[in-house]
């Protein structure tokens, strides 16, 4: 097992996180270059945590039965299409343009980048199967006892992107934001 993959490791190694111990997050709105390109980068990320809360609260109340098929798919389908699309293009951007600027700030990281870049890959098969876990729930809209079997099991797969996607984004947060703060975003251009 590689301890540096997503499903695997609990955080990133100390020597990845060297630039942090500069840059505490207690510190990060309180430094000068958080306004800006740090503030939006972490409100992404804060947006994907809230579409999987939303996602997850949802398939609660269905699993509950106290949401009708309908409703659950027409939320659900609204929540996951923006979660998947906002994500894809998000990595994109990082993958094509801030990652490759952003290693050649500090080559003590580079490794850092490696393991993001990794877990984009990653999370790419666990979305493909999130949509696909989604639209075999709504061929099952029609009988409901079908539907809450998919719908329990559609449960704990959402659980375990929630999870994986929470330790890429802290991870990616803790490498990230302390280079920008370190650099300013004026360096990225």
């Amino acid at each position: 097992m590689d301890p540096l993959d997503l499903t695997q490791r609990t955080g990133l190694p100390d020597a990845l996180r060297v630039l942090l111990a500069d840059y505490p997050r207690e510190g990060w709105q309180a430094d000068p270059n958080f306004r800006g390109l740090v503030e939006f980068w972490l409100d992404r990320h804060l947006m994907f945590r809230k579409l999987l809360n939303l996602m997850q609260s949802e398939t609660a109340l269905l699993l509950d039965r106290q949401s009708e098929p309908a409703h659950f798919a027409k939320r659900l389908s609204h929540y996951g299409s923006r979660f998947v699309g906002d994500l894809h293009g998000h990595h994109q951007i990082e993958d094509q343009h801030y990652f490759p600027l952003l290693a050649s700030k500090d080559a003590r990281i580079i490794k850092g980048f490696d393991i993001l870049d990794h877990d984009h890959h990653a999370l790419e098969g666990l979305l493909d199967g999130f949509v696909k876990g989604a639209n075999a729930m709504f061929q099952r809209l029609d009988d409901r006892d079908a539907l809450q079997t998919s719908v329990g099991r559609f449960s704990t797969d959402l659980e375990r992107l929630e999870r994986l996607i929470d330790r890429h984004l802290n991870d990616e947060e803790d490498l990230i934001v302390p280079v920008i703060l370190r650099h300013g975003a004026g360096s990225l251009s």
